[in-house]
């Protein structure tokens, strides 16, 4: 953590990180009652959250032009939180909160069913040996859990620079009830982020996922 990450995170995380009982483990989140989104935000708006938020590029841009909306970040490192709480300052974000631990017991603990109207998981770590395949977080029981916290209409969007991780996520989706592929274009207002820029370096493909939930 760099000194201007841990003085942003001294000074903002009361006021824009919601605290949570994380048990024995500071990256994990304990079985506990759902947020209070509209006393969180202070109003009902449609709620984004993003998994993995990262430094918050994505975040704080999505932020910037969609102000209507309500944006929560999961995110389990705290330089990158700080990082991220940097921004929303730099550029007087109201609209933004992020939650320190893991997104899975996260949206499971703190979101109740069909709170969510869109959720985002964009470059999250291939795992690329395949003896380490099971760490994935794109697997049948997260999306059943994304599948039950979006509202109807509600939309995934994924996105991936390694080929056999978008084969596997496309081959859960074909499989998870209640969410049907609408796009596969580029999410086009989704910054080029340092991720997405290493894989390009590298010669890589991004692949592009957007799924909707139909029905009830």
């Amino acid at each position: 953590m760099t000194d201007s990450q841990r003085a942003w995170l001294d000074r903002y995380a009361d006021r824009w990180v919601i605290p949570v009982d994380h048990g024995d483990q500071a990256s994990q989140i304990a079985p506990q009652p759902p947020l209070d989104l509209a006393a969180i935000f202070g109003r009902s708006g449609d709620l984004v959250v993003e998994v993995g938020s990262g430094h918050g590029e994505t975040l704080v841009a999505a932020a910037l032009a969609r102000p209507d909306c309500d944006f929560l970040g999961f995110e389990v490192f705290e330089a990158a939180i700080g990082a991220t709480l940097g921004k929303i300052a730099d550029h007087g974000l109201t609209n933004v909160r992020l939650v320190m631990g893991d997104a899975v017991p996260g949206l499971a603990y703190l979101l109740p069913p069909g709170s969510i109207d869109e959720l985002w998981v964009f470059f999250p770590d291939p795992w690329p040996k395949k003896r380490h395949h099971k760490r994935r977080l794109v697997t049948a029981g997260f999306v059943e859990l994304a599948g039950e916290r979006l509202k109807p209409g509600g939309r995934l969007r994924l996105a991936t620079d390694w080929d056999d991780y978008a084969d596997a996520m496309t081959t859960v989706m074909a499989q998870a009830p209640g969410l049907r592929l609408a796009s596969t274009d580029r999410f086009a207002t989704r910054p080029i982020t340092r991720f997405e820029r290493r894989g390009l370096a590298s010669g890589r493909t991004i692949h592009d996922f957007q799924y909707d939930k139909v029905g009830s």
